[in-house]
């Protein structure tokens, strides 16, 4: 297993710059980077261009292509301030010289700052970061928690009337959009007309930093409720169906008749024998679950519940065009996605030895 590791590990590096390769290059074809931006800004504002090149500060790398003419924008502009913002972005170099640069850099997790909010990119995915995995985490654990039962319950139940309700309902859940059960759950719980029981805005109170440990989770607690409701609401269908079909597999195969003709309780074939094949796929594919409901439905989400998370960061920046935020949160997300995946594998190993992946 060791060795398997070790070349899933050697793996993740070429596999991280052929992302990032292919990314930086076909954002150079997308239009309106940051130097369009700029442009189009300082026209619409009006006032000396040449003073707000000088009231912006140092230069800071960009990713796009140096190509004056190219700016429309640009067009009635002094040729000596279209050069002051190439600059101030970074794109007075040549697009070899910013790749290599690139790839230097995110070899030492170096992501520079960002173009718009005057702020390192480490210190902004620090803030927004734990509001995303926090929304991410809680939703698979729900989710978890309620579809493994309801899943065991509907294999054994399979076919009754408890099995055809509970079908129709996750089904139903699945096809409701987040978003909309999230604002349908602020107009009923959230002042939106009928009750005020929950807080709209944030994830903790104005004063809560001067409260004790307890009531600081009880705060946070209260704050997330709604929008890991609004989240979760189409979770439950996939992973109920995979448990349920997971255990009818199980179920009436040889070794399951076996026991029974033995004398064993339908309760003990379930959780002693049944439990551990079934639940393989199910408990080796949690980091996966939970990586993608970090990734999936948190934008409108964050932006409903006025959550400052990542997927509100990463929507920003790219209609801003903000590469160094663009390029680093797409850097960390492959590398926790190739991360997890090979936490799933051997997640697979541990819960059943038999299988081998080193063996391959």
């Amino acid at each position: 297993m060791a060795a398997y590791i070790i070349r899933r590990v050697l793996l993740i590096i070429p596999t991280l710059w052929a992302i990032i390769t292919i990314n930086f290059f076909i954002v150079q074809i997308a239009p309106g980077g940051p130097v369009d931006q700029a442009v189009a800004e300082m026209q619409g504002l009006g006032g000396s261009g040449t003073e707000r090149i000088s009231r912006s500060g140092a230069g800071e790398r960009g990713a796009g292509d140096r190509n004056a003419p190219a700016y429309r924008g640009a067009r009635g502009l002094d040729p000596e301030v279209i050069a002051e913002i190439e600059r101030r972005y970074g794109f007075d170099k040549p697009l070899l010289v910013r790749y290599l640069k690139m790839l230097k850099d995110y070899a030492t997790f170096n992501f520079g700052d960002s173009l718009f909010r005057g702020r390192s990119v480490l210190a902004l995915i620090a803030e927004r970061l734990p509001v995303s995995v926090s929304l991410g985490l809680f939703s698979t654990l729900v989710i978890y928690l309620v579809s493994i039962p309801l899943g065991i319950r509907k294999a054994v139940k399979n076919g009754t009337r408890f099995d055809l309700w509970t079908s129709t309902a996750v089904v139903v859940g699945n096809a409701v959009p987040s978003f909309l059960f999230a604002v349908l759950l602020v107009v009923l719980f959230s002042g939106g007309g009928f009750l005020k029981l929950f807080p709209l805005r944030g994830l903790s109170s104005i004063d809560a930093a001067h409260w004790s440990l307890p009531a600081r989770v009880l705060d946070y607690l209260w704050h997330i409720f709604l929008p890991v409701t609004a989240v979760t609401i189409g979770g439950f269908a996939t992973l109920t169906m995979l448990t349920k079909n997971s255990f009818l597999d199980e179920i009436h195969k040889q070794y399951v008749m076996t026991a029974r003709a033995k004398g064993l309780t339908e309760g003990r074939i379930l959780l002693g024998h049944v439990f551990r094949n079934a639940m393989l796929i199910v408990i080796a594919g949690f980091p996966a679950a939970f990586l993608s409901m970090f990734f999936t439905g948190s934008v409108l989400i964050e932006v409903i519940f006025s959550l400052d998370g990542m997927g509100l960061l990463g929507f920003e920046s790219t209609m801003q065009r903000d590469y160094p935020v663009i390029f680093a949160t797409l850097y960390i997300f492959t590398l926790l996605g190739l991360a997890l995946s090979l936490v799933s594998d051997v997640l697979y190993t541990i819960i059943d030895p038999r299988i081998d992946f080193e063996g391959r």
